[in-house]
């Protein structure tokens, strides 16, 4: 790389540094011996939201390309895939970085790339992940990716916007040149088209997200008619809208992240069939240690804003009644209630579920993994960890 690149070259080189694989304990652990707070997955619920997502879109004849941004996992990745995902989404390339060097190679960049630095990157992971893919959505990105020089084809999708105001082009002429673009270029192959509406995951209600969901989708099939263009792939979707998707016939996979983890956040927006989405399993806790208890009726824990993402909501105390979680800054958080007061003590330790399960995932080196026996056997590297470039 030039000169200018050396900070891509050094941070690609770091990442590729990291560990990938699982690591087994020398012993088996209780939660109580963690170091906390700790990401804990317990393995059964995770691998049950697993199989159920495959199962579910393989009935409707759909496809599952999962984000990693949800986990930044290679081992989790791994386990997507062998589940008959069709691929992995990262958001950004340094996520790319982290996965294909692990050996997963069908990998698609769902963010726009318009940083020439971050285009050369794309060069040396397409010779090494033949399935590498990419959007883009403007004239400035397509004149970057047609300056790259690979030996393997890069894949490319074009990014539609409907409604999200976040990427994605309006434009149908400027899509069409886009296309044109990709299409002449002997290192690019267009594969089809990418949408996603992050603003109607969490819309409360599933009548209410499922119509605007359906509205938005009807609005890219009805552009894309009008383009009368021939594609084979369209992408886009989320776990809000997993079960509503799938009445697109147009739809080809769905871009699920958060359905292997669950939080508080989603389960909040309602199910099909009452005010909480429960359709699957919350698979990933935060482990925090009681550490005080400075008043009457409430207990410190040592997870705070440091170990624990939020956009909206607090973190929710399943494992005790009566208990609310409250945030006391970054180190720290309150547990409030009767649960809290009858039931922990200085130094015990308690599970709570994460707010919002991307974010709280990009806090920790491992999951800690709980297996059925109640013990932790092993820990599973988040090796995109920090990956924000």
């Amino acid at each position: 790389m030039k000169t200018g690149d050396l900070p891509v070259t050094f941070l690609f080189e770091q990442i590729r540094a990291r560990a990938t694989e699982p690591v087994v304990l020398e012993r088996p652990l209780e939660i109580g011996e963690l170091a906390t707070p700790a990401l804990v997955v317990e393995r059964e619920a995770f691998e049950a939201n697993v199989s159920k997502m495959a199962r579910h879109l393989e009935a409707f004849g759909k496809g599952f390309r999962p984000h990693a941004k949800t986990h930044k996992c290679p081992t989790i990745a791994k386990y997507q895939l062998e589940a008959g995902a069709v691929g992995i989404c990262v958001a950004k390339v340094s996520e790319a970085v982290a996965l294909t060097g692990s050996g997963v190679t069908d990998v698609l960049i769902t963010s726009p790339i318009t940083v020439a630095a971050k285009v050369e990157v794309l060069r040396r992971l397409a010779d090494e992940a033949p399935g590498l893919a990419v959007v883009v959505d403007s004239q400035a990105g397509i004149d970057l990716l047609k300056r790259t020089s690979p030996a393997h084809t890069v894949g490319v999708f074009v990014d539609l916007d409907v409604g999200m105001g976040r990427t994605g082009t309006r434009d149908d002429d400027l899509a069409l040149r886009l296309i044109d673009q990709v299409q002449a270029a002997g290192h690019l192959e267009f594969q089809g088209f990418q949408h996603y509406a992050g603003h109607v995951m969490h819309i409360q209600g599933h009548d209410a997200r499922a119509r605007a969901s359906l509205d938005l989708w009807h609005q890219v099939v009805d552009r894309l008619v009008g383009m009368g263009l021939d594609y084979d792939l369209l992408t886009g979707g989320g776990t809000g809208t997993y079960d509503i998707d799938t009445a697109v016939e147009e739809v080809t996979d769905l871009q699920v992240g958060s359905y292997i983890f669950m939080d508080e956040e989603y389960r909040q927006i309602g199910g099909r069939d009452g005010d909480r989405f429960e359709d699957f399993a919350v698979s990933l806790t935060v482990a925090c240690t009681a550490i005080s208890q400075p008043v009457h009726g409430a207990v410190t824990v040592d997870g705070g804003y440091k170990s624990m993402a939020s956009d909206t909501v607090a973190p929710a105390v399943d494992e005790l009644a009566d208990t609310t979680y409250r945030f006391a800054g970054d180190e720290h958080g309150v547990l409030l209630g009767p649960g809290a007061l009858q039931s922990v003590a200085i130094g015990d330790v308690v599970r709570v579920v994460s707010p919002h399960c991307d974010p709280t995932a990009n806090l920790h080196d491992f999951y800690w993994v709980l297996e059925s026996d109640g013990l932790v056997h092993s820990c599973w590297p988040i090796t995109a960890r920090g990956c924000t470039w």
